[in-house]
């Protein structure tokens, strides 16, 4: 059985919408920063989706998914480190309950 582009961006899209609703709907900073990591999978798996389907011979979507991985695990080290900046000024990871930043 042979898997298409059409489920790869049905599953692409899936994941995406599972990130969005988890950003939307989350009031734990870390489910939201987990959501932002789904919808940067979702991403790269259309970035190798359109590259083994459309382009296999050029290097250019395994490019662009070194380059997001490489940005997905700088965003979670800085979002981890702000979440625990956060929760050490605020006693909370709770993102209704963090009103002023000023402390």
């Amino acid at each position: 059985m042979t898997v298409t582009l059409q489920q790869f961006l049905l599953l692409s899209a899936a994941l995406f919408a599972t990130g969005v609703f988890g950003i939307l709907t989350r009031r734990n900073a870390v489910g939201v920063l987990i959501g932002v990591e789904l919808m940067l999978n979702a991403a790269n798996i259309n970035f190798m989706a359109f590259w083994r389907y459309v382009g296999p011979s050029t290097m250019e979507g395994q490019a662009f998914i070194v380059i997001v991985i490489t940005a997905a695990a700088a965003e979670a080290a800085v979002g981890l480190a702000l979440i625990l900046a956060l929760y050490r000024q605020f006693r909370t990871v709770d993102v209704d309950e963090i009103h002023d930043l000023r402390g």
